[in-house]
């Protein structure tokens, strides 16, 4: 499934670019892609105003992102996630591709039909095929929406601390029916009354508000009384700014049981009465969590949309992110207001939720950003007698590469040198290589990997391989040009001349960098399988032919959907059969392939892995690495490369590396996990 404006080469044990699938998936009645709106008009304003609901009579239309799969069957869903759970290993893009495109209501029908085919419990199998953040956000999307909020709940009060921040986004958020659900789904899945626990791992006022709105007896009419508006605004402001202290009983009441129409106009004349916000005098007179909770309350009052917004920004900003907090706002939201939050996300922080969840690089452009000023700084670093390589390191590693290529210009300009040839005078060794490749656009860097790939007596095949498996369409054309643009030289004639046979044929595919870029097609995808798994009854001349003619050729969603089949068609993994059936450099690479489909962060782990493991250390392709990947994907390799080797990307790099090379290489890691 992967949709026309997620990113087609996904990796699957990481959060950003599932949940951006849940973000952005809204499929038509064709099962086609709805490609994401931008939003600028100030007639958007009113969504933020009045973000809870259609009013007045209009049916309300549905805002979410995943809506009912058009021609459902559970029991063929049922019957696709136990084949892509039975054997070794699962097939993890199955089991995502099926689940982010069917709707909740529709996931417990897969459930029962599971639990009768096969006399197992789906949850219980998921948990235990899938590991991590993925499970957490899978299992969370096969809950009924009632029983994922009390897992939450239970998960943020159980053991020494509480989970204050979630009790409040949930609590503040739901409606009374909500509520009244999510308490009858924490008895039935706990057997324990969810007031009582609340009242046990809380205090003060923020327990008194959490048990008002843990009644879910919030009044949901829309008829308005000017007389009561004014007397409640009145008496909030009685309560707080108008006195000695807070009387935080009146909060309490007013903010917890008034209907949300009512409190918008009450807020409306508070701000005439006060000449302040609620939300300021809020922040006035209360503190602590309780002044969180009043606040989100009150948020939530005004646009639900935009709480939410707020929230995923938080989880994400700065340079980790708040996983669980992320995947409990997508799975909640998704079939409610996604596309809401999505356009006050844009609206307030001028970037996409998409872009924002894909941003997973470790190096992000620098804030407070003067090309001018750094320039002078690596010149007065560069000159006289010995290099300050701390100020170099400190520059160039937290600037964006964008950001550097201004740098460069800069320099040029003010100082009319070089920079690339004062760097290459003034550094050494590994430290050199690392900070001019980091100097490079991507596609100079890229091309520059591929002549080092292919110059001298021997090549670096599994670089060759690395590089064209892994880059988009758009970035080998790029990677061509600047290929062209410094060696004078085609890069397919350079391949052409430096291998050979097969190899040769794929690597030559590959750098036309015109593969398909289409979602999977279910028909062809069949076709593609049947055809794959006939070629392995061929000759080896002819399989090679076969696999590459689709390997090669096919976008990665549709090659998910054919690798799924596959499994159907001759009951092996794809994997499995290019192991056995392939040798050299030729399985090298169609391995690479399909590594990269189903997982490219695991797949460029690995690499990471091997350049580092034993007594050598392969300094080219860790630099390749990390310098390409550094803005790109790093978080989730390193998520990978922990849950795969039970080690630390950073740990790796610190016992393996040394001096400035190794401080350099660390600050592109991002920190420790």
């Amino acid at each position: 499934m992967y949709f026309e404006i997620y990113c087609t080469q996904m990796s699957l044990e990481n959060v950003s670019n599932i949940v951006s699938i849940v973000a952005y998936s809204r499929r038509n009645s064709e099962t086609q892609i709805l490609k994401v709106q931008d939003y600028h008009s100030t007639g958007n304003q009113q969504l933020i105003k009045n973000g809870q609901s259609r009013r007045n009579g209009h049916k309300e239309e549905f805002r979410g992102t995943v809506a009912d799969h058009p021609d459902f069957d559970a029991g063929s869903d049922a019957e696709a996630l136990y084949n892509a759970m039975k054997g070794f290993g699962s097939d993890k893009e199955a089991i995502l591709d099926l689940i982010t495109s069917r709707s909740n209501a529709q996931r417990q029908e897969i459930r029962a039909a599971y639990k009768s085919q096969y006399g197992k419990d789906l949850i219980d199998d998921l948990k235990y095929e899938l590991t991590g953040k993925f499970e957490r956000l899978i299992v969370g999307l096969m809950r009924p929406p009632a029983y994922h909020d009390a897992k939450e709940i239970k998960d943020a009060i159980k053991g020494a601390g509480t989970d204050e921040k979630c009790l409040i986004e949930i609590l503040a958020s739901r409606t009374n029916e909500q509520i009244h659900n999510l308490v009858a789904a924490y008895k039935d899945a706990y057997g324990r009354d969810l007031e009582e626990d609340v009242i046990g791992d809380t205090s003060g006022h923020f327990k008194k508000m959490l048990v008002v709105l843990l009644q879910g007896t919030r009044e949901e009419d829309d008829v308005v009384s000017e007389d009561l508006v004014e007397q409640d605004a009145q008496d909030l402001y009685d309560a707080g700014e108008a006195q000695w202290g807070t009387d935080e009983a009146k909060f309490i009441m007013l903010l917890g049981n008034r209907s949300v129409t009512h409190l918008q106009l009450v807020f409306d004349e508070y701000q005439k009465i006060a000449e302040k916000s609620i939300e300021d005098s809020i922040k006035s007179e209360l503190s602590g969590d309780f002044e969180r909770l009043m606040l989100a309350v009150v948020q939530c009052i005004r646009s639900k949309p935009m709480f939410f917004a707020k929230r995923l920004y938080k989880s994400m900003k700065g340079l980790g992110t708040a996983d669980n907090m992320l995947i409990r706002i997508m799975v909640s939201r998704s079939e409610i207001d996604m596309l809401d939050i999505r356009e006050c996300f844009r609206l307030r922080y001028e970037k996409s939720l998409y872009n924002m969840i894909q941003s997973r690089g470790t190096v992000r452009p620098y804030q407070n950003f003067d090309p001018a000023s750094d320039a002078q700084a690596l010149r007065k670093a560069m000159k006289g007698f010995g290099t300050d390589e701390d100020t170099i390191i400190d520059i160039l590693a937290h600037r964006s590469n964008a950001q550097r290529q201004e740098i460069r210009q800069t320099f040029k300009s003010l100082l009319g040198r070089d920079l690339m040839a004062d760097l290459k005078s003034e550094l050494s060794k590994n430290l050199e290589r690392l900070i001019l490749g980091l100097m490079m656009t991507p596609a100079e860097f890229d091309a520059k990997m591929m002549k080092k790939a292919m110059e001298g007596a021997g090549t670096d095949e599994h670089a060759l391989i690395e590089i064209l498996v892994t880059r988009s369409n758009q970035e080998i054309q790029e990677m061509c040009a600047a290929y062209q643009n410094a060696y004078k030289k085609s890069l397919e004639d350079a391949i052409a001349s430096d291998t050979s046979g097969h190899f040769k044929r794929i690597l030559i595919a590959l750098a036309q960098g015109a593969r398909e870029e289409d979602s999977a097609d279910m028909a062809r995808a069949l076709e593609d399988a049947q055809a794959l798994a006939d070629a392995c009854n061929a000759d080896s001349g002819e399989m090679e032919d076969k696999f590459m003619s689709i390997l090669c050729t096919r976008s990665f969603p549709h090659l998910r959907r054919v690798f799924q089949e596959f499994v159907r068609c001759s009951n092996k993994d794809i994997e499995q059969i290019i192991k056995k059936e392939m040798s050299g450099d030729v399985k090298n690479a169609m391995f690479a392939i399909v590594r990269s489909v189903k997982n490219q962060p695991s797949y460029f782990a690995d690499r990471l892995y091997k350049a580092m493991k034993g007594l050598g250390t392969d300094d080219r392709a860790l630099i390749r690495i990390m310098v390409s990947r550094s803005e790109i994907d790093l978080f989730n390799i390193r998520k990978e490369f922990k849950e795969t080797h039970d080690a630390s990307l950073h740990e790796f790099i610190q016992g393996d590396t040394s001096g400035d090379y190794r401080k350099t290489l660390l600050i592109l890691c991002g920190g420790e996990d």
